[in-house]
């Protein structure tokens, strides 16, 4: 049986902890929807260590209070703005075209629960179109950018919500099936972890590992689409985290573990993996505690390389 790799932190660590006494001065990183939540901890805790970093957000003007906010809180003025909305395959293009550096550090951040029904125009489910193909189609157009940083992390956010549902190979987009928020919502939180396993074997050899988490449970915007009274008890019932993770995390403590996985020298070069907590998930059956574990099926190799292989038609045959 595989040890998972431990760290000296836990659930109740912060992004800044994590990141205290590295320098990652001259290294860029871009940052999905961090204008907000775990995305901004993320980027800010980054930005604080030294690193250039650029906030992909769909709301530019949120994004420009939270570039001041980090730049004033850190000290460090190297935080730009780039417009990305991942349901729009053109506004991604648009990102990587503008992009002409090396990038050392990509955090998939952005994401969306539990929405009603939606489509893009291509006919994609909103959730599997957000959470995974925009960010599919964003890291494939940055590769190149990522190889020449020759030692780059890709961190892919998931969700114990990947519990939830394996991919659906034969009805991604709800054509056959009754539409289900949460069964949407997990088979994107799974796409994500197998984007991680497959990105890392076809990459790594490029000087890219990738690797797949769970923040944890934190409360920002993710929850828009919860019905408010259910949202109100919730909040109310549940305490703040204790070590093992469970209990809710302030956004600092959410971004732990992608800034763990984005910077930390203890797991340079590893990769395809999925962490929770600061450190590597067991491999369960079903999530046990709606929080821990990582069900086998997301770190399926044949279903990673089944869906990089979808996807990658899905892109290339979008306009």
């Amino acid at each position: 049986m595989t040890t998972c790799i431990t760290t000296p932190f836990d659930a109740t660590s912060t992004a800044a902890e994590v990141v205290a006494g590295l320098d990652l001065t001259g290294r860029r990183a871009l940052v999905t929807g961090g204008a907000a939540g775990i995305g901004l901890e993320t980027a800010r805790a980054l930005a604080g260590a030294g690193a250039q970093v650029t906030l992909a957000v769909r709301d530019v003007g949120a994004g420009r209070t939270a570039a001041r906010d980090i730049a004033t809180s850190t000290g460090n003025d190297a935080v730009a703005l780039g417009h990305l909305d991942l349901a729009d395959l053109g506004s991604v293009e648009a990102l990587v075209a503008a992009w002409d550096e090396p990038l050392h550090i990509l955090v998939n951040n952005a994401g969306i629960m539990a929405s009603p029904e939606a489509y893009t125009p291509q006919g994609w489910e909103l959730q599997f179109a957000t959470n995974h193909l925009g960010h599919f189609a964003l890291a494939l157009g940055l590769h190149e950018a990522l190889a020449a940083a020759e030692d780059a992390r890709v961190v892919s956010v998931s969700s114990s919500g990947h519990g939830n549902a394996p991919v659906d190979f034969d009805d991604l987009f709800f054509d056959r099936r009754p539409y289900d928020a949460g069964t949407a919502y997990g088979q994107s939180k799974t796409a994500n972890v197998l984007f991680a396993v497959e990105a890392h074997r076809r990459w790594s050899g490029d000087g890219i590992t990738t690797n797949a988490l769970m923040p944890g449970g934190v409360w920002t915007g993710l929850q828009q689409h919860w019905d408010p009274k259910t949202l109100a008890a919730t909040k109310a019932q549940v305490p703040a985290t204790d070590a093992s993770g469970m209990g809710v995390k302030t956004p600092q403590q959410g971004a732990a573990t992608s800034v763990l996985l984005a910077t930390w020298p203890g797991v340079q070069g590893v990769g395809g993996g999925y962490f929770e907590d600061c450190h590597e998930a067991e491999v369960v059956d079903q999530i046990p505690d709606g929080l821990h574990g990582v069900c086998a099926y997301a770190l399926d190799p044949l279903a990673a390389e089944r869906l990089w292989d979808v996807s990658a038609s899905l892109v290339a045959n979008a306009h």
